[in-house]
């Protein structure tokens, strides 16, 4: 588990959003054990009080679940997984859409274009053995 931080957000929300990304495009899964805070902090390069924020954010946000001395785990509780997908999806649309407001192309020619995109972009990946998953 490999990844750059930027210098702009704090390091612990990055961590978070890692685990947000890698649950939603399902290599974490739901009631996947993860690593420790210790192990993270070493995966990822990072001082271990970091890794305990990110872990205590991911528990306040009900990311994951930690019962006892077991390895914490991502939830399985579905509202919280698909709040996930929701979140990152709609930073994703606002960003996009901040991107090109200036530009003032009409909504259904954006629409289609996304639609012409998206569809390459599938059959792209099943010619390529990439799978074709949204």
């Amino acid at each position: 588990m490999e990844t750059a931080f930027n210098t702009r957000d704090p390091v612990y929300l990055q961590v978070v959003r890692l685990f947000k990304e890698r649950i939603v495009t399902g290599r974490l899964a739901a009631g996947e054990a993860i690593p420790s805070r210790r192990e993270i902090a070493s995966l990822l390069k990072m001082n271990p009080n970091t890794a305990q924020r990110a872990y205590k954010e991911m528990e306040e946000q009900g990311l994951i679940v930690t019962e006892g001395n077991s390895p914490s785990r991502i939830t399985k509780d579905e509202d919280v997984l698909r709040s996930i997908r929701s979140e990152l999806l709609g930073e994703a649309v606002r960003t996009f859409i901040g991107s090109i407001r200036n530009m003032r192309v009409p909504l259904q020619e954006i629409v289609e274009l996304v639609r012409e995109e998206y569809e390459s972009d599938a059959d792209s990946r099943e010619r390529t053995g990439g799978g074709g998953d949204a």
